[in-house]
């Protein structure tokens, strides 16, 4: 008879996958087939009410009136990219963005897997009306899901290739934030930005006067998203914001504010605020048109976009770079694995669908469900090749430390 231990040891093995570096990716995985299977199901209705579910937050004048769905997309995703903001912070403080020099490739290669994949996708659509919105969802790279396959290669894949595919992340990142500030920004009200700019400016000063309390800025924080919402410019921005306005040092306080919110949040981000983005918004009504619907200009442009675009534009950038002498092809690293990497930045699951959301709205336009199909086949195919390619170009051997030279 097995014991209680051995029964148990699948959901361990599953719990120990969940809380591994490609944890999180399974999970947002499992969150958005659901979605599908529930809204090609009989509780589609269920789902869409759920959803479209008012939701009221008031203090006096100041009432935030929208349903739980833009709650989600305004809100919580606020906390993603307030993680994004410090994560950027810290990158440019102390990490790979630090140098220039090293940066120079990425950087470039980032320009290009978000120029090629746009121009791919207008290509596609140039026929359909009020496709062109959507331009940009092609163009980011979810940096979870790339890292994730990455890391099921293990230590085969030397450090630099990570470095470069960390940074690229990081850029590409920074670029769509601000494609959504100046592209899916709506009209302004010039009240609410000169809130939200005053508590900008407290918040810098602040970080001038080594405010330490992470509360302060959190209060502060919410006060700006608050005014940003209202503004017309989109409310996650707002954590962008407060992410780079915390001080990443303070005087005679051995942690960062950076460092230690980050600890905080990952988490709660990775488990909570994605899973629950993912739920609300990868629900694809097929219906009776079937999977033929992957035929149309719009998840066609998307997918194509990421599978093809976003390789081709890596490399042609990587290579011009590298060409025209401003940066070196990192050590340990050759062009087949760059060619991999290439193909796992055109997994654009989170932020494509974010900005999905911005382009087509809800549920009420028939292009939003079209959008989620390309982005999920895009991103499935881009994910798959870009393991079989690097599994092929990644040496036998692992690479223990930044230009080691192979284990025996």
């Amino acid at each position: 008879m097995d014991s209680p231990n051995q029964s148990l040891s699948p959901l361990k093995k599953f719990m120990k996958v969940l809380h591994s570096e490609v944890g999180p990716g399974i999970l947002l995985v499992l969150m958005a087939v659901l979605a599908m299977i529930m809204m090609n199901s009989s509780a589609a209705s269920y789902y869409q009410e759920f959803f479209n579910t008012p939701v009221v937050l008031g203090v006096g004048p100041v009432v935030i009136d929208k349903p739980f769905l833009l709650w989600i997309n305004d809100g919580f995703m606020a906390i993603f990219f307030f993680l994004i903001g410090l994560e950027i912070k810290r990158e440019l403080m102390v990490g790979h963005l630090s140098d220039i020099r090293q940066a120079l490739l990425p950087l470039g290669a980032a320009v290009g897997g978000m120029a090629a994949p746009a121009l791919v996708y207008l290509v596609i659509t140039a026929d359909v009306p009020g496709a062109q919105s959507g331009w940009a969802i092609p163009a980011a790279t979810d940096i979870a899901f790339a890292v994730g396959v990455l890391a099921l290669l293990g230590p085969r894949v030397p450090v630099p290739l990570k470095v470069f595919l960390l940074t690229l992340a990081v850029a590409d990142d920074l670029g769509a934030i601000v494609i959504i500030a100046i592209f899916y920004t709506e009209q302004l009200n010039g009240t609410a930005l000169g809130i939200a700019g005053a508590a900008i400016a407290l918040l810098i000063g602040m970080n001038r006067s080594n405010v330490a309390s992470r509360t302060a800025y959190l209060l502060v924080g919410f006060i700006m998203w608050v005014a940003v919402l209202k503004s017309g410019v989109h409310a996650t921005l707002a954590g962008v914001v407060l992410g780079f306005c915390v001080p990443y040092t303070i005087p005679k306080q051995a942690s960062s504010p950076v460092v230690m919110l980050e600890h905080d949040l990952h988490g709660f981000s990775s488990y909570v605020v994605l899973p629950l983005f993912a739920f609300a918004n990868a629900g694809v009504a097929i219906g009776e048109q079937g999977l033929s619907i992957i035929g149309h200009a719009v998840p066609m442009g998307i997918a194509f976009g990421l599978f093809v675009g976003k390789p081709i534009g890596v490399l042609a950038m990587s290579f011009v770079v590298i060409k025209l002498g401003i940066a070196k092809m990192p050590r340990n690293v050759n062009w087949g694995q760059l060619i991999g990497v290439g193909f796992l930045c055109g997994i654009g699951f989170t932020m494509s669908l974010f900005i999905g959301s911005l382009a087509f709205g809800g549920f009420e336009n028939p292009l939003a469900g079209l959008d989620r199909l390309g982005i999920l086949s895009g991103s499935i195919l881009s994910a798959i090749l870009g393991y079989m390619v690097l599994k092929r170009a990644l040496p036998e051997r692992s690479f223990c430390l930044l230009g080691a030279k192979p284990s025996r």
